[in-house]
């Protein structure tokens, strides 16, 4: 199935979703800085190998002055929204209005009160919404799920997660600090892949404790949150992200009653991807343990979007989609009232 792919927002995200569309797909680039999407388009065109004088013009991505122009074009048929959280929830609801399938950058917006509409919309019309919660598509996790989707876990119990990094100089005064445009801090930023792992291993999330805080950085937004989420049958998520971790972190730890999984590492600068089981034996004692390491680059990127393009064949809703967004932001929402981030 082809689908032409128009991006919206060529900074560093938008630039690894071109990298992981098949070749021919991109068809129009936009961002608010023009030079930006014109590179974007001029680096898609020479990798595809359909750069000026190497061939036909067909599917030469081009560079768009409006991104509202992106989304009008006839041969555009699914638009990624790649943009910081302020504008996601506009440009997506103004592809659906264009009649546009979207893929857009987890969280999908500011907060609830904006991502409704788009629910209502995207059904409305029939069209299909995926969530980029990538992390879903690294290896070791897709390897975790295949091992508790065969029961060698047995009946889960509870959810250990681990998520940081350590910032950079002038932290405070990118974006991300600005809750007018960021919507949070790292609780929405960070936080909402281990809220999302945590609900798709062990189901919907109905009880919420925890706190968010701002312990280092000198901006308005938090920098460590810490969640006790649990489900109705009482499994239990233990969850703390942190932009004061200082040294790049990623762990999971899924506990069964037959034993352990243990995800470390996201690759780059988080460490080689790993996962081990540690398989209770009957005479409980030492575990047996195996192991994998995955230290080939991300190709979450691709095997999400070649999902995306899937459930659009089949007509199937995505999983994560924006229903599974709204249930990450309620999470969010509820840490942030309680901690005087929201009135």
């Amino acid at each position: 199935m082809s689908l032409g792919v128009a991006i919206v927002g060529c900074g560093l995200i938008g630039r690894k979703r071109a990298a992981a569309l098949p070749d021919g797909r991109l068809v129009a680039c936009a961002d608010l800085v023009v030079e930006r999407a014109e590179a974007l388009a001029r680096d898609a065109a020479r990798a595809a190998g359909t750069e000026p004088g190497a061939g036909p013009t067909l599917h030469r991505p081009v560079a768009v002055p409006r991104w509202q122009d992106a989304l009008t074009r006839p041969d555009v048929d699914l638009v990624i929204v790649a943009t910081t959280n302020e504008s996601l929830a506009e440009v997506t609801q103004a592809a659906l209005d264009a009649g546009k399938h979207v893929l857009v950058e987890k969280p999908a917006a500011r907060n609830v009160a904006e991502i409704e509409p788009l629910i209502a919309a995207a059904r409305a019309r029939g069209l299909r919404v995926r969530v980029g919660f990538n992390h879903r598509y690294h290896p070791a996790l897709q390897k975790a799920r295949e091992i508790v989707a065969s029961g060698e876990l047995g009946p889960l119990m509870f959810i250990r997660g681990r998520y940081g990094h350590g910032g950079r100089v002038g932290y405070e005064k990118e974006w991300r600090a600005n809750p007018a445009r960021s919507g949070g801090g790292e609780l929405i930023d960070q936080g909402v892949h281990l809220i999302d792992l945590a609900a798709w291993f062990l189901g919907p999330l109905t009880s919420v404790e925890g706190f968010a805080a701002t312990y280092f950085w000198d901006m308005p937004v938090d920098d460590n949150a810490f969640l006790t989420l649990r489900t109705a049958g009482g499994q239990c998520a233990f969850l703390h992200v942190s932009c004061s971790e200082w040294k790049n972190l990623f762990s999971l730890e899924i506990y069964g009653r037959a034993g352990k999984l243990d995800i470390f590492g996201l690759g780059g600068s988080y460490g080689v991807e790993r996962i081990t089981f540690y398989k209770m034996l009957p005479e409980m004692g030492p575990p047996e343990t195996v192991s994998w390491e995955f230290p080939r680059g991300d190709q979450s990127w691709a095997l999400e979007f070649a999902d995306f393009v899937e459930d659009i064949r089949q007509g199937r809703e995505p999983d994560p989609g924006l229903n599974e967004a709204r249930a990450a932001l309620d999470v969010v929402e509820t840490v942030y009232r309680r901690s005087g981030y929201l009135s």
